[in-house]
């Protein structure tokens, strides 16, 4: 697995690969089918929006390439890893080391200062004291929040504290950041900000971004949209079928 996902050879291969992904929840008149069969390919470096109405499949899918849930059937492959043949403890180090998450809520600890917030990824690595508040005090400098380091959630806007779930998203590095709704709780103004701090760790660092939105003018910084409706892709729009068409 490690020798897979950390090869630095360029690769048109596939990041993300779903082929033939099913979710299924519940059984008899509870069942229901909340993806039925989705083929996605998402490349390194891509920044993809998936978009749909509620019950489109579209958060579920969000989660399966998170590693937060598995598919009922169909295969999911992370760097040409077969993601259904590891253990939990396995995908819990996936998620770890190469994917960060940013939540509509933030998911902030209310009694933690914000540094703390931003080391706890890498309390669950192991690293030093020293290590972790080095990098944890870099990551809240590139999204803007030096000198707020030892505030409590209580004591930032939403959009500082969204900055403080995007500092704790990026201090492992990841490969790839996973960000559910990342604009749903903030004003317009703020909401541009954070677009704008996704969109240069997309450009200037390659990583790659899968943003869930309902929002079409947040959707708009994303170099491809992917629309889900009934818990198969609808429409699949990137920006290249734009130019090739022009």
């Amino acid at each position: 697995m490690n020798a897979a996902l950390n090869s630095s050879e360029p690769s048109s291969e596939p990041l993300i690969e779903l082929s033939g992904v099913t979710k299924v929840y519940g059984t008899g008149t509870a069942r229901m089918e909340a993806l039925r069969g989705v083929d996605l390919s998402i490349y390194p470096g891509e920044f993809v929006a998936v978009m749909g109405p509620s019950g489109s499949g579209k958060s579920t899918c969000m989660n399966i390439i998170g590693c937060l849930d598995t598919p009922t059937a169909g295969m999911y492959r992370f760097c040409g890893v077969d993601v259904g043949k590891l253990s939990r403890n396995q995908r819990a180090l996936l998620r770890r080391h190469y994917l960060g998450f940013i939540f509509q809520g933030f998911n902030l600890l209310n009694r933690t200062s914000a540094l703390e917030n931003v080391e706890l990824p890498l309390i669950y690595r192991g690293e030093t004291r020293h290590g972790r508040h080095t990098r944890a005090r870099n990551a809240m400098g590139v999204v803007g929040l030096t000198g707020w380091e030892h505030h409590t959630p209580g004591e930032l806007s939403g959009g500082q504290q969204q900055r403080v779930a995007i500092a704790r998203a990026i201090v492992t590095q990841p490969v790839m950041l996973l960000a559910d709704e990342p604009t749903g709780n903030l004003d317009s103004a703020r909401g541009l900000e954070i677009m704008g701090l996704l969109t240069a760790f997309n450009r200037d660092n390659g990583i790659t971004v899968v943003m869930v939105t309902h929002e079409s003018d947040m959707a708009a910084y994303a170099k491809r949209t992917v629309h889900f409706k009934d818990g198969l892709i609808e429409n699949d729009h990137s920006e290249k079928e734009d130019v090739d068409a022009g």
